[in-house]
């Protein structure tokens, strides 16, 4: 969640984030000025062609028309993080908890991977297993894995985004969770949102570098990755130094000892 320094800034947008839930004001001025240009377009496109545009057939896309690529720095660097680790590392298993399913069919090609996730894809791969589970409760004995992966998945935990029961203690639960299942000599790759802590309800948590290590205290740190409140990414540095980020991506790799 983006925090301004101007308060009015912050104060519109908190208001969007409450109104867009049922009726989005950008996306609605948007599309009255996207239709404009739509039957421009069609008009153009009957003039060159003698194909006929059958009417049941129109399929308006109002908002791509746009000078730029939609870009997640959080997604896109940390999976290709956690690709460049597990690569290197090369376990014989990788076991992902509910981060992204692409990346698990990534890693399939050149790894057994296990897919755990809450809501279950009906995806068929060599070397890819799915396995409906609970971050709370996941379906492994304990000191059992090897490697395992869970992107920006534990700030949501508990707070009843994803039909999950409600549990303030929901993240640091994910992590006792995660830290059980992991086998000694087991290497953990972690991220969520870093910098000031605060609950955005019911989207996700904020937590400090320093919580996050106090909630992993009996593994190892390895090392931290980070994207900072610019998009920028930056390899091995020091978690401490980040703590007074806005809404930053921690990525962490851990070891049991």
């Amino acid at each position: 969640m983006r925090l301004y320094k101007d308060k009015t800034k912050n104060s519109l947008y908190f208001l969007y984030r409450i109104i867009s839930q049922v009726f989005d004001p950008i996306r609605f001025v948007y599309g009255l000025y996207g239709y404009i240009w739509f039957l421009r377009d069609i008009f153009v496109f009957k003039s060159k062609s003698k194909k006929k545009i059958l009417t049941g057939n129109l399929f308006p896309m109002l908002h791509d028309k746009i000078k730029f690529t939609p870009f997640d720095t959080h997604y896109f660097y940390q999976q290709i993080w956690c690709f460049d680790q597990v690569h290197k590392h090369l376990p014989k298993e990788h076991t992902d908890i509910g981060s992204s399913y692409e990346l698990c069919g990534y890693f399939s090609l050149f790894l057994k991977t296990i897919f755990v996730d809450l809501r279950p894809i009906p995806a068929q791969l060599n070397n890819l297993s799915v396995v409906k589970g609970d971050i709370l409760n996941l379906p492994f004995l304990s000191n059992s894995l090897q490697s395992v992966s869970c992107l920006h998945v534990a700030e949501h935990i508990g707070l009843g985004r994803y039909g999950d029961s409600i549990n303030p203690k929901g993240t640091e639960l994910a992590c006792g969770e995660l830290a059980r299942v992991l086998a000694p000599g087991g290497r953990l790759y972690f991220s969520l949102p870093i910098g000031r802590e605060r609950v955005c309800f019911n989207a996700h948590r904020v937590h400090s570098p320093q919580t996050i290590l106090g909630y992993f205290e009996g593994l190892k740190p390895i090392s931290f990755s980070v994207v900072d409140d610019f998009g920028n990414y930056k390899k091995n540095v020091n978690p401490l130094d980040f703590s007074n980020l806005s809404y930053g991506c921690g990525m962490f790799v851990f070891e049991k000892k």
